[in-house]
Order: structure tokens, then C-alpha cells, then sequence
């Protein structure tokens, strides 16, 4: 797993636990390379009856399996104007997560949950 060492997981004002960095991220940076355990489409319901169904991501080209993302992966919080993005890599099994523009040192990084940085679907829970 990469991870940038400026990065570090502290409460967030957003709600529970985010990623934050202590140094400032150039705009493209990649922040963290989180490598994946993918579970296949007939464990999805098992996952969602789970408090990992607020952790797991839709996985796979179709979206038909799960992946538990390890590293800081499942703790950066979302919001509808994010600093950073992932990108899943299907073949290396691993979730990338890149600065979307400039991040200023201390500041929280957010992605977009529905994996496009633009996208405002809605979700399970109330966003901030």
C-alpha cells in the first residue's frame, strides 16, 4: 500500500473519523494506493445486514461484487464538492485516490461516494 506520510485520520467536523493531511497536496498527487479484498455478488447482502455496509464499495466492471478497501480507503468522508477522487484499478486490486486540485495542509480530504467527483446521487445517510 502507498500512502502519502502527510496523511493521518483524526475526528472529522463532517462526522466521525476523516483523512486529513498535515501537508499541503498538489493537484493530481496521488494521496494513498489502497489495496482491495473483493467479495463476490453473492455476499453483498451478507455485507449490507453488516456495520460494513457503510464501508464497502460496489465492485467490478458490471458492479455486481464488493470490495472491502484497506488503508485509510473506507474513511475518507464524502461530499458533493470533494478535493480528491478514486479511481478503482479492477485488474491490481487496489482503490487510488488522487487530488483533484490543490489540498491545503490540514485540511480534510473529501471524495465524492457516488465515484464521480460531479455526481450528486443521494444516500443512506444525511450529508453535511
Amino acid at each position: 500500500m502507498q500512502v502519502l506520510p502527510s496523511i493521518y485520520v483524526a475526528p472529522s467536523p463532517l462526522g466521525g473519523r476523516g483523512v486529513f493531511t498535515s501537508k499541503a497536496i498538489k493537484e493530481g498527487t496521488p494521496i494513498e494506493i489502497s489495496p482491495v479484498i473483493v467479495l463476490p455478488e453473492k455476499d453483498v447482502p451478507h455485507i449490507k445486514a453488516t456495520k460494513l455496509h457503510d464501508y464497502y464499495f460496489i465492485w467490478g466492471k458490471k458492479d455486481k461484487k464488493c470490495a472491502i478497501i484497506l488503508g485509510y480507503g473506507s474513511i475518507y468522508n464524502h461530499s458533493y464538492h470533494p478535493n480528491a477522487e478514486y479511481v478503482p484499478d479492477f485488474k491490481g486490486k487496489t482503490l487510488d485516490f488522487f487530488a483533484l486540485h490543490d489540498i491545503k495542509a490540514g485540511e480534510e480530504i473529501t471524495v465524492n461516494y457516488s465515484g464521480d467527483p460531479e455526481g450528486e446521487n443521494k444516500f443512506w445517510f444525511k450529508v453535511k
